[in-house]
């Protein structure tokens, strides 16, 4: 791996930390199954069948969304990684502390409250996107 910088390290262990997360929110919502009552394979409960729907909904909705997001978000930092590793990993940090209040909010109930602190991670988002247009520039210019 002579072609990456040592710092690359650190883009490696946000993607993984990512994945902690990915994980937890998974959690949070096998529990929020359990708790009101929504079983696989239905994806979202339907408010005429289930009184506690929305809540359960929000926890869902911050999880997938956040899925949805995750392969954005993993080819950013493996591309704007290799050409800006420092900057990239804390971008990439940024984003996921994000992503955990954008979850976290979300799961109150209140669709709202998942962009108190969860919107800045586009910020993040953009960053990654300039690091990769970097790269892709630099590649471009040898």
């Amino acid at each position: 791996m002579e072609f990456l910088a040592k710092e690359y390290g650190y883009v490696a262990l946000v993607v993984v930390a990512y994945c902690f997360l990915s994980i937890w929110m998974g959690i949070q919502v096998g529990m929020a199954r359990k708790k009101y009552k929504v079983y696989y394979p239905t994806l979202y409960a339907l408010e005429s069948e289930n009184k506690d729907a929305k809540l359960f909904n929000c926890v869902q909705r911050g999880h997938q969304n956040s899925l949805e997001m995750m392969p954005m978000f993993f080819v950013l930092m493996i591309l704007g990684g290799m050409a800006h590793p420092c900057i990239s990993a804390a971008l990439g940090l940024f984003y996921t502390v994000t992503r955990y209040f954008y979850f976290t909010g979300y799961s109150t109930g209140d669709p709202q409250k998942r962009l108190s602190i969860g919107k800045y991670g586009f910020l993040a988002l953009l960053g990654l996107k300039i690091c990769t247009i970097s790269l892709a520039i630099n590649l471009l210019r040898r």
